[in-house]
């Protein structure tokens, strides 16, 4: 049997993720590998903690990108913050929380479930239900921005509320950093993650965290020893941060995946955060007028909706996987499926990162009515036109 190489086809991504990666970042990537331990590869580190730290605004001093895809950072979390018997709220409006569920209970913690219907935003009414029910509890989890729904919850209410009942937050946003605001420090996130493939526009493998010093203190003052040693944050600290000058040897670093993450992120550095949020909102404006256009609604009201991940309802009597089919086999472009009650009902389309461009969204507009018209769902010619109105506009000075 014979072997070659695998040469990919070119796609464009604008499903749930991984997003279309800048040229830079790839190019990135194959830049001579060096030591993990090199003084070289521990000076970009601590630019990388620097630029994480931007994008995530805070200066929590443990911030830093776990050697693992964002499930691996959400895991960090619960691992290290979850003991045997702790009781945690959990908040669940979609597949993400389910997955903060698990891994409560996988750590012996004892979750408590505020569950709200798929593409709505968490309640803050049920939360504080719950957190007065529960005075016992001690942390707070849940997603910012649901990636099986695109449905976006209200973070600072809910951390503070986490506050005034003395629980830590952990939230999920895998899908919101870089995309739409995030702020940890103004908001008094004690635990967050998020993923390197969305809207920071890198490949996939990495995990971006960052712990407030009230949770460094929680992973320290721990009763029993974290289950994971991979994860123990009291191990990582001594590469990622150090004592007295020095690192200590936990792993080897992912890195050329890190030189692609440091490119990522200095490529968002240089756009700036808010004009990132101010892009993606314009872009999915016309996304949306397009969308529109041709009759098919949003899973997520307006108000509570991702720019960055979008839930179309499928037309009646139309089969999803096969206009998903359709579009990659002509158009080389990927949107995503439903997920749990909704697989076969919505199609997710993205526009993250590199991803969110007027290009990108005039080619799914033009492939998805084209396809929709040949099977006499739709009345072509209206889609562009809807979202060219909106480009033809002056664009926002900044994300809402």
């Amino acid at each position: 049997m014979t072997f070659r190489s695998f040469f990919p086809p070119v796609r464009t991504l604008m499903g749930p993720g991984p997003s279309d990666v800048n040229p830079r970042v790839l190019a990135a990537m194959s830049r001579p590998i060096v030591g993990h331990m090199d003084p070289v590869f521990i000076a970009m580190m601590e630019d990388m903690k620097g630029l994480l730290q931007y994008a995530f605004q805070t200066a929590n001093a443990l911030t830093l990108p776990v050697s693992a895809p964002g499930s691996a950072g959400m895991e960090t979390c619960f691992a290290n913050l979850v003991e045997p018997g702790d009781k945690v709220i959990v908040c669940i409006n979609g597949v993400f929380g389910g997955r903060m569920r698990e891994n409560i209970q996988r750590y012996g913690g004892i979750a408590v479930t505020v569950e709200d219907d798929w593409g709505q935003p968490v309640s803050l009414q049920k939360v504080e239900e719950a957190l007065r029910g529960n005075p016992d509890a001690s942390l707070l989890a849940f997603v910012h921005a649901e990636t099986s729904t695109g449905a976006c919850s209200d973070v600072e209410a809910l951390c503070e509320l986490a506050r005034r009942h003395d629980c830590l937050s952990i939230v999920d946003a895998v899908t919101s950093l870089g995309g739409i605001p995030l702020r940890v420090d103004d908001w008094g996130i004690d635990a967050v993650y998020s993923g390197s493939q969305k809207c920071l526009s890198c490949t996939p493998g990495l995990a971006p965290v960052s712990f407030s010093e009230r949770a460094v203190a929680r992973i320290r003052g721990r009763k029993t020893p974290v289950q994971s040693w991979f994860l123990d944050l009291n191990l990582v600290m001594g590469y990622w941060v150090g004592s007295g000058g020095k690192r200590a040897y936990h792993h080897t670093a992912p890195i050329n995946a890190l030189y692609a993450l440091h490119e990522a992120l200095v490529i968002l550095h240089e756009e700036g955060l808010e004009a990132s949020w101010a892009r993606h909102r314009r872009h999915h404006e016309a996304l949306r007028a397009g969308i529109e256009a041709m009759g098919m609604p949003f899973l997520v009201d307006e108000a509570h909706r991702l720019p960055q991940l979008n839930a179309v309802m499928v037309p009646q009597g139309v089969d999803e996987m096969a206009v998903r089919t359709a579009l990659l086999d002509r158009y080389s472009l990927e949107i995503g499926a439903g997920l749990g009650p909704y697989a076969g009902r919505i199609w997710r389309i993205g526009l993250m990162g590199h991803a969110a461009n007027e290009r990108n969204v005039l080619l799914c507009l033009g492939g998805l009515e084209t396809v929709l018209a040949e099977m006499d769902v739709v009345t072509p010619g209206h889609a562009l036109p809807a979202a060219r109105a909106i480009y033809s506009e002056q664009p926002r000075a900044k994300a809402a």
